[in-house]
């Protein structure tokens, strides 16, 4: 761990591995914020390998480059402060891919983002709309990330899909932003393609996933996504990826590692369409 991020060696379109370690805006459960390390153990464990279904492999790749973790304090300050690691990332010319962490670490994120790339969407995978004005006196709770996303018009459009918890604050929430929610009861993954016109970020909450491919998450919620339906979607996107986040794995509900290698297969593949989707 370390308490700043040595962007140095940063190039241009490369991807750059990120993680960020905090867990003080989590509402029911603590313990995303040791996930980073966890994934990378995953992903490094000799069990598979590193390439992704497209054919790009990050093993010796000199486009792929991970430059550590970052621990952050339980301060206001502090969580803000995720939003200048980031910069200091793009101001370089990478392209983040970040570890998570809770989801309210995608506010900070997304507001380097915007410095950076105008306009741009975020295709946003859930369980959950996380568009609560506040939770439990929070604005800052992993619950309430892309109101406040939304209320900075920070992107130009977000995209949820996976969505099977709406109740009737977030329903109107979803119209007071216009978000293009997709709910799970009438969700088609095989048929769904995001209709987008420019670049894209993604990011993805891995309770977006039915508990039977991702028990270890803090907020179970049956009836999702597959991780084949994941991919399905991800490998279909046609625009530049600008980033990512993967959010929200708890190891302290994982069953036998599960899940930290489900994150790990999503770091692969999302990767490897950023690599595509941005050529050197």
């Amino acid at each position: 761990m370390v308490s700043k991020l040595s962007t140095q060696s940063i190039k241009k379109n490369q991807l750059v591995l990120i993680g960020v370690c905090s867990d003080d805006n989590s509402s029911f459960k603590k313990g995303p914020a040791a996930a980073p390390p966890l994934i990378r153990k995953a992903l490094y464990n000799g069990s598979a390998n590193l390439s992704a279904e497209n054919g790009i492999s990050l093993a010796n790749n000199h486009r792929f480059i991970d430059i550590g973790d970052i621990n952050v304090g339980p301060s206001v300050e502090e969580f803000m402060g995720i939003e200048q690691h980031l910069v200091d990332v793009l101001e370089r010319g990478g392209i983040p891919l970040t570890l998570g962490g809770d989801h309210a670490i995608t506010y900070p994120l997304i507001k380097a983002m915007a410095r950076y790339h105008q306009p741009f969407s975020i295709l946003h995978f859930d369980a959950h709309p996380d568009l609560y004005d506040e939770l439990e006196g929070n604005r800052l709770s992993h619950a309430c990330p892309f109101a406040r996303i939304m209320e900075d018009s920070l992107v130009t459009r977000l995209i949820q899909v996976g969505i099977r918890t709406l109740n009737d604050h977030q329903k109107a929430q979803i119209e007071r932003f216009s978000v293009e929610s997709f709910d799970m009861i009438n969700f088609d993954p095989k048929s769904f393609k995001p209709n987008l016109k420019g670049p894209v970020y993604i990011s993805f909450d891995l309770d977006a996933l039915d508990p039977a491919f991702a028990p270890g998450v803090s907020h179970f919620e049956p009836g999702g996504l597959t991780v084949r339906d994941v991919l399905g979607i991800i490998q279909k996107i046609d625009v530049p990826i600008i980033g990512a986040d993967i959010v929200e794995y708890n190891p302290t509900q994982d069953i036998n590692g599960m899940t930290a290698m489900v994150a790990a297969k999503l770091l692969k593949e999302i990767g490897g369409m950023i690599l595509k989707s941005n050529p050197e």
